[in-house]
């Protein structure tokens, strides 16, 4: 392949240097070409140096952490373009031959996510002495384990927020990998739920709320779910038909039995046939209006919307309508997707968060891998830490961490069957560099190997293709104060079909030394989230449709979309767009959450085979980690996945 290369960089007349511009495939660039400053965190850190990783991406000397660029982050424009040019068969046209950097590594791991980072962290815990570089394209650590800062007038230190995986889950249920890695790194859920104020929002009156927008019934109407008012009261507040509202009530309060004369096998498998939207269109035959009400329900949680989503996973997630069916509630079905089995009636509470999400668990980990990284590594001193990310990539540190480092191939140095080591190649800015590896774990998107190692065997690249990934947007935004939601009465709201489908206050989680916004007065985080997918194509096509329509969305029009629905949500409450909107980032996930097999999209499922036991077979000394092996968009499936990858290479 490098001899194809070089011939192709020589008629080509590919003698200057190369950047990721020349990769750029129109999509607007927001926020900048951009490496990382040296310090990051609550607290300045002195000395180190004032670039790191690749000298092409440079950051503005005043912006110490790469958690506080606002404007568009995630997947930006930088960190996809080298993927999206080896995706379209672009790459290779301009990047001339690798070159040998001449390192060699024990374990060279692609993607810095929560997989990654603990694949590294697991093999540096069998062997303390090796050497390991982890690669990854995005200018931040973590992955979709995303830390937002803002420093907002009125707040004295950093206020911090979540733009991607946000909490530690149902604990309980953790496979026992993801248990380890919490005792390992010292998390005390006990303590760490207890940093969480339940009562905060309530003791102000502010509850759960429907908006009934104008994209769906014609008129915004914000319909508050007060705390023990029977639906029977709320409903008849909502924009929709009067036969609708006799249906939502039906729904919740006594619904029939839809599937008289049936035992509670085959009515599990009508239901494993049907969308929820199907259920309430064609079984129940609900009014319309009912389904565009329940529409956005699953969005939060599974990345797009009922039209997608299984009726036999509503009925196991307690939707309306499936009271009279007789269904034994104590056992999932067997069609139930994998994480609802799991989870299933699970009493944790949703409480073990850390304020910047699950990036807390990246950063531990890598403080303790490499030295002088960050100023704490304890569950309480996380948040507040200073951390020098010049020291991600020093020559002395045993484990390495090189960011925007796209990788652009991985292959075994042989025979799969009898090679010891295995060559990666990324682009550096300007041009292939390669290192040497005696192990390789790929914990990057499932989908984007097979242009990485092209040598596996076809029917495992049709597996990894196979894991079509949901796009969500996760955005911060920081407000001037919260008034307009206390005189509202709410703190959260899902709209029924406008862009960004949650609106939320962030969750008032206050740590050691870091204090969350209790008075309305000050000024707080807001969540808001949107799931692109076209459900109505399914997860998979609808997936795709959805990404490819997010990224030809211009940033203006996201942060348009954002400002437009907060002015309609808060607008009665005294909200001004203009004036208390104060920063915004836009977490862009293009690949996000991990697909889950569901009926009644995966006829295979539950009894197999399934793709993804093909997809994560061992190739060689390269192994396949990431939670779209497993498959599950869960953190503990990452961190298991990271685990198998590392148990297959030291066998």
């Amino acid at each position: 392949m490098s001899d194809m290369n070089s011939h192709s960089a020589r008629d080509l007349g590919m003698n200057r240097p190369i950047t990721r511009r020349d990769f750029l495939d129109g999509v607007a660039v927001v926020a900048g070409t951009m490496a990382l400053g040296a310090s990051a965190g609550c607290a300045p850190r002195p000395g180190g140096s004032t670039v790191i990783g690749t000298q092409a991406l440079l950051v503005p000397q005043d912006v110490g952490s790469p958690a506080s660029l606002t404007g568009l982050r995630g997947g930006t424009p930088e960190a996809l373009s080298v993927p999206h040019a080896l995706r379209d068969g672009r790459f290779w046209e301009h990047a001339g031959s690798p070159v040998p950097t001449g390192e060699h590594y024990d374990l060279v791991v692609v993607g810095g996510g929560i997989s990654g980072v603990s694949a590294a962290f697991e093999w540096r815990r069998q062997s303390p002495e090796a050497r390991i570089l982890i690669l990854d394209n995005h200018d931040e650590i973590g992955g979709q384990a995303r830390r937002n800062e803002f420093r907002p007038a009125g707040r004295d230190g950093v206020l911090v927020g979540c733009g991607g995986s946000r909490s530690i889950k149902t604990p309980s249920v953790w496979t026992p990998e993801g248990k380890e890695l919490l005792d390992l790194l010292g998390i005390k859920l006990e303590r760490l739920g207890g940093y969480l104020d339940r009562h905060l929002y309530a003791g102000l009156g502010m509850h759960r709320s429907v908006m009934c927008d104008r994209e769906t019934f014609r008129a915004d109407h914000l319909v508050r779910l007060t705390p023990g008012v029977e639906p029977r009261q709320w409903v008849t507040r909502l924009p929709v038909a009067e036969q609708a509202k006799k249906d939502l009530v039906m729904l919740h309060e006594n619904p029939p039995d839809w599937f008289p004369g049936l035992s509670p096998e085959r009515k599990e498998e009508r239901l494993a046939e049907l969308t929820y939207s199907d259920f309430l269109l064609k079984v129940c035959r609900a009014h319309p209006d009912v389904e565009l009400f329940f529409r956005t329900m699953p969005s939060v949680a599974w990345g797009y919307g009922t039209q997608a989503f299984g009726a036999i996973d509503a009925w196991g997630s307690d939707y309306p309508g499936f009271g009279g069916l007789g269904l034994d509630a104590g056992k999932p079905s067997r069609f139930s997707s994998p994480s609802l089995k799991k989870e299933w009636k699970v009493a944790d509470p949703n409480v073990y968060h850390f304020p910047e999400g699950n990036q807390a668990l990246v950063r531990m980990m890598l403080g303790r891998m490499i030295p002088g990284f960050a100023g704490s590594t304890t569950m309480d001193g996380i948040t507040t830490a200073a951390f020098d990310y010049a020291r991600l990539d020093l020559p002395a540190n045993r484990v390495r961490f090189r960011l925007s480092s796209p990788v652009v191939f991985a292959r075994n140095d042989g025979s799969p069957d009898t090679a010891t080591t295995a060559t990666v190649g990324y682009f550096d800015g300007h041009r292939v560099s390669t290192v040497q590896a005696g192990a390789v774990v790929l914990a990057c998107w499932n989908m984007v190997i097979p242009y990485l190692v092209p040598e596996l065997p076809d029917d495992q690249k049709q597996a990894l293709r196979d894991a079509v990934k949901m796009p969500v947007l996760d955005a911060a935004v920081q407000l001037r104060n919260w008034e307009a939601w206390r005189r509202l009465g709410i703190d959260r709201t899902r709209w029924t079909g406008a862009y960004w489908c949650l609106s939320e206050l962030d969750h008032p989680v206050g740590m050691p030394g870091y204090d969350h916004p209790k008075d309305p007065g000050e000024p707080i985080n807001l969540r808001m989230l949107a799931a692109p997918c076209q459900s109505e194509l399914g997860p998979g096509p609808g997936a795709a449709v959805g990404r490819q329509e997010l990224l030809n969305t211009p940033y203006s029009r996201l942060e348009y979309t954002i400002r437009d629905q907060l002015a309609r949500l808060l607008g009665p409450g005294g909200f001004d767009p203009a004036k208390d909107v104060e920063a915004i980032t836009v977490n862009r996930w293009g690949h996000g959450y991990a697909p889950e097999y569901c009926r009644p999209w995966h006829s295979f499922y539950p009894d197999g085979p399934f793709p993804a036991d093909t997809a994560r077979r061992r190739f060689g000394r390269i192994a396949i980690a990431n939670c779209d092996s497993v498959p599950s968009a869960r953190a503990d499936a990452a961190i298991s996945a990271a685990h198998l990858a590392v148990a297959e290479l030291r066998t």
